[in-house]
């Protein structure tokens, strides 16, 4: 079974019926709980316990917000903010510029907090890897259950590692002795060794875990060895990039000076090295491969990469880990759909729209007549794609009778991630219009109303009431701001007003990712099989409708992950690994694209204007801000890390 999933609502429904008033067992406050070695004691215990376990991992999907992991919350405003907002990728319909800083509301509680969330995760980690010696189990069941609880460890440890750097390396339980709160202090190993130790506990999981649980059992989904390679596929790039792009972006402070942040450039290419050893074994192994590698079109490519985001059980052989969703409402459900969905197919619901994906992403994909090359939409005679400043009249703009013209030979992948402007969903033609041109030559851009030329009334956004179209109207928020919404992820069903009524899987790990770490460490390191990387790199691109091979660079590598991994809350960390954020987000405004209606031309029709988002404020992403202050260094005497 080369799928997995955990379904952590099912699992714990079942377990309750077989461990009586379970209902507090995951509680390890001292009042109304079961003791833990009850829980251990019998495997229907181990088994829910385990089924926390999971629930805690650091994974940002659907229920990763701004307000922190397995968030529900119920504000669309604060709630509907992600990752994808506070880079490139994306805006918020309400939103004028999400903060950068770590005190900023991009991240807030969320991953300050987590230096908590992940040590409550490492603390029953370790009371779990006390417990497996006196189970009454089989040997190979214990070692599994070894293997596991590593797995589950080192990711929790790598959570904190991304945003905090070097970490206190707690691998045994500690019992608090009163009196004696000093033996439970543990300071800081260097980052380079919090590194190391993640890759060494991925190597015991690796060892341990089995290739599958139970074939005859497809309920029985859980982390594999090949689960455990796809995290140190990703780790090991991780602190490979760090190492070697830390110069770029030097702190000054005791952390550093005691290496607890920094890395040197001479450790890069080892960690280089780790990441396409794991990459290797789950390319080696035969059972992973593309979804759907060979299209016979982009059209069927589109397709294809929609699909597989609607329901990655489809794709066994791409999910290598899948978290899945399967009982609407009561925090088991997502809001995906609710939020995102372009305002004309909202249902009822009334905060659609949230998800604005900006201009400068649209420009990231390329087309098909010029591979290889980034394609920002042209939208003047001149070509000119730099000038950001409005609507001018003295520019000569290109004129289309059909908005979705000016994407006619974008990649694929675009028209599976991102609504553009008059395309269809859902069978309905999304109207995404900012104004248009008067017969006389006066601009009303974003204005609302409406004119009558010849008979025909023209209205500014494109419909005469807020449900017949998607864009501009600030009315409720529900609007797109930058000219684009959102499809990633999104059913085909009706959405459901409701919140949490999303069953979509989320995808953690995927074969692409894999590919794609491949090529990276292969080009940033010179080791490594290069034709390989290469025909990594192309066969991502060919599943998308490409037909002509590109050269192994590490642009186009970049450029790669930037549009196949889009939305997968990838784009931060790509950012902050390769300390490109502070060179990104200096002052940076996002992009949109203005859609207007020209009534000088018989029949009117269609021109683009490239401008800065509206009511955006500049963001800055400071040095400082690629490690995250920890919380109660007071107490803890932990090194705090640099602030200034």
């Amino acid at each position: 079974m080369k799928t997995l999933k955990y379904f952590c609502s099912v699992i714990l429904a079942s377990l309750m019926i077989a461990v009586a008033g379970c209902q507090k067992v995951l509680d390890l406050e001292p009042q109304d709980k079961l003791p833990i070695e009850d829980v251990f004691s019998d495997p229907a215990g181990v088994r829910l316990y385990m089924a926390n376990l999971y629930y805690q991992l650091p994974i940002e999907d659907f229920l990763y917000f701004n307000s922190g992991f397995n968030w529900n919350p119920g504000d669309p405003n604060n709630g509907g903010q992600v990752r994808a907002m506070s880079t490139d990728e994306a805006v918020h319909s309400e939103d004028g510029g999400i903060h950068l800083g770590p005190n900023g509301n991009n991240d807030g509680d969320n991953v300050d907090n987590y230096w908590l969330a992940g040590y409550e995760l490492v603390r029953d980690v370790n009371l779990l890897m006390d417990a497996i010696p006196t189970l009454n189990v089989l040997e190979e069941e214990r070692d599994r259950l070894i293997g596991e609880a590593t797995f589950i460890r080192a990711w929790a440890y790598y959570g904190m590692a991304i945003r905090y750097g070097g970490l206190p390396l707690i691998t045994e339980s500690q019992e608090y002795i009163p009196g004696d709160a000093e033996s439970l202090k543990v300071q800081r190993s260097t980052e380079k060794e919090t590194y190391d130790f993640i890759l060494s506990e991925l190597d015991v999981a690796i060892e341990k875990l089995p290739d599958v649980w139970n074939p005859a059992e497809p309920g029985e989904r859980r982390a594999t060895k090949w689960v455990a390679y796809a995290l140190k596929s990703r780790a090991a790039l991780y602190a490979a990039s760090l190492a070697k792009y830390w110069n770029k972006a030097p702190l000054q402070g005791e952390a550093v000076d005691r290496g607890y942040v920094g890395m040197s450039p001479q450790d890069a290419n080892g960690y280089y090295q780790a990441s396409i050893d794991a990459s290797e074994a789950i390319m080696d192994d035969g059972r992973f491969g593309l979804y759907a590698p060979n299209p016979a079109s982009p059209e069927e490519a589109a397709e294809n990469y929609r699909r597989l985001f609607q329901n990655p059980s489809i794709a066994e052989s791409e999910s290598i880990f899948i978290k899945g969703y399967t009982i609407p409402g009561a925090r088991r459900g997502h809001n995906y759909d609710i939020w995102y969905t372009p305002a004309q197919l909202a249902n009822g619901w009334p905060h659609p729209g949230r998800m604005n994906p900006t201009l400068d992403l649209v420009d990231s994909y390329e087309s098909y007549t010029n591979p290889g090359q980034e394609a920002p939409v042209v939208t003047t005679t001149d070509g000119n794609v730099d000038n950001y400043n409005g609507y001018n009249p003295d520019r000569n703009y290109l004129h289309f009778d059909d908005p979705t013209a000016l994407f006619a030979n974008k990649d694929a992948r675009l028209h599976a991630t991102v609504v553009v402007p008059g395309s269809m969903m859902k069978g309905t033609k999304i109207v995404i219009q900012a104004g248009y041109i008067e017969p006389d030559g006066t601009p009303r851009i974003r204005t609302g109303g409406s004119i009558e030329v010849d008979g025909i009334t023209y209205y500014n956004y494109g419909g005469p009431t807020t449900n017949d179209y998607s864009g501009f109207d600030s009315f409720g928020g529900n609007n797109t701001k930058s000219g684009f919404s959102f499809r990633k992820f999104l059913q085909d069903a009706p959405v459901t007003p409701g919140w949490n009524q999303s069953t979509t899987d989320w995808v953690e790990f995927r074969y692409a990712e894999i590919l794609l770490n491949y090529a990276e460490a292969v080009v940033e390191s010179g080791l490594g099989d290069v034709g390989r990387a290469a025909e990594a790199l192309n066969a991502i691109r060919r599943r998308a409708g490409h037909t002509t091979e590109i050269p192994l660079t590490i642009d186009n590598v970049m450029r790669e992950r930037k549009v196949e991994l889009a939305f997968e809350n990838k784009r931060w960390w790509d950012l902050v690994r390769r300390r490109e954020y502070h060179e990104i987000f200096d002052a940076q405004i996002s992009h949109a694209l203005l859609p207007l209606l020209d009534l000088r031309e018989s029949p009117a029709k269609y021109i683009f204007v490239r401008a800065n988002v509206q009511n955006m404020n500049p963001r800055t992403f400071l040095i400082r801000n690629y490690y995250l202050s920890i919380p109660g260094v007071g107490a803890s005497g932990v090194i705090q890390n640099p602030t200034g």
